[in-house]
């Protein structure tokens, strides 16, 4: 059956870098929108900084390698704003029009581009030029003030949570300007700030009430526990029949204390406590032998490889194919997105993409002679 890939015809031009915006394009490519990728002449740090990221955000897309410094440069980009649908920056503000690639310079070459600046706190305001990466943006918002796990303190996770979170509002936002478009006919320029996407998140989490309880929105038998084989197991309990499941065939918890959500919450240190003790007296394998038995929400903690390759529901779902996890959606049965290519080298499509702006053999081979671009 034919992937879903209606974005087919969309054109982009992605000048981000690290994590936000190529995690933005890498979903649009994955949907079927050519992504054009350019590259400074020493590529996005991503390829040496997180190259495992790198790698998974870049697939599906062409690398240009392209020295917008320097003079000429605007031949290039020029045409390549033109041609697209949609620009993407994620330089802090002013670098853009620096480079001279800012919204109101592309937007007299193409007045219907849909452009999105990314960048750490936005175009505006007080800390617009403030430096600042993932675990600063999330812990500004305050998603580093609660805690994840009952009787832990707040802890980081290992999913950039502002960075990813600003790459898919990102999408949704070009998305929705590309359909407002195509009733008005004009394009759109989207401030957006990594800052505030996590804040949106934390926020939707936890209320904007300063009084909040820090562990109204955990449970002390929806956590995470050691068993006996060091490794770590998920419980997943809210409902009062999952609990009454439990405690059918897990001996010592029918104390009336435990006996509804208000008094586990209100008992929750001690019940938490006695938890971490009867987990650690099987093993992983046979915890969720028993509690998949009797219809309780548990899973082990794996990595995403090891769930790639023994996960028989991912497997049924083609959730993982060629060494790169799926678009996560079906759309009338269709798998949406399509691994069409893998991680391009850094100016692997330079020639191949100034040929199809228009651009001869003796232009080309000036942009090389003058470092302006670089083939891989």
């Amino acid at each position: 059956m034919q992937p879903w890939l209606p974005l087919r015809g969309v054109k982009v031009v992605d000048f981000s870098m690290f994590v936000p915006g190529p995690f933005c394009s890498a979903m649009l490519a994955d949907l079927g929108a050519e992504v054009i990728k350019v590259e400074m002449p020493t590529g996005d740090p991503g390829r040496s900084y997180v190259p495992v990221q790198f790698a998974t955000e870049n697939r599906n897309k062409r690398s240009l390698a392209l020295d917008l410094k320097k003079p000429g440069a605007d031949k290039v980009v020029e045409k390549l704003v033109a041609e697209a649908d949609i620009v993407l920056e994620g330089f802090r503000p002013g670098v853009a029009k620096r480079l001279q690639i800012h919204y109101e310079k592309v937007k007299t070459n193409n007045p219907r581009i849909i452009y999105c600046s990314i960048s750490g706190y936005g175009q505006s305001g007080p800390w617009r030029e403030r430096p600042g990466h993932d675990v600063n943006y999330v812990a500004a918002a305050g998603g580093l003030s609660f805690p994840g796990q009952w009787l832990q303190p707040p802890a980081r996770s290992s999913i950039p949570i502002a960075d990813m979170a600003g790459g898919s509002f990102a999408a949704i936002a070009v998305l929705s300007a590309l359909h407002e478009r195509n009733v008005s006919g004009k394009g759109r320029y989207l401030d957006l700030s990594l800052f505030e996407a996590a804040f949106f998140w934390a926020a939707m989490r936890h209320s904007l009430d300063p009084n909040v309880d820090p562990k109204a929105h955990i449970f002390p038998v929806n956590d995470v526990f050691e068993c006996a084989d060091g490794k770590r197991l998920t419980l997943g309990i809210l409902e009062q029949h999952f609990w009454e499941n439990f405690t059918k065939v897990v001996p010592g918890l029918e104390e009336e204390r435990f006996s509804d959500d208000r008094k586990r919450r209100s008992n929750g240190d001690a019940l938490s406590a006695l938890l971490r003790n009867i987990f650690l007296r099987k093993t992983s394998g046979e915890w969720i032998a028993l509690l998949d038995a009797n219809d309780i929400p548990a899973d082990l903690c794996v990595s995403p490889g090891e769930a790639a390759a023994s996960n028989a529901q991912l497997k049924e779902r083609q959730a993982a194919t060629k060494g790169f996890a799926t678009f996560p959606v079906f759309a009338d049965g269709r798998r949406g997105g399509e691994l069409r290519a893998g991680v391009p080298k850094l100016g692997e499509h330079s020639r191949e993409i100034l040929v199809e702006l228009g651009f001869d053999d003796a232009d080309i081979s000036g942009f090389i002679k003058e470092k302006i671009i670089f083939p891989s």
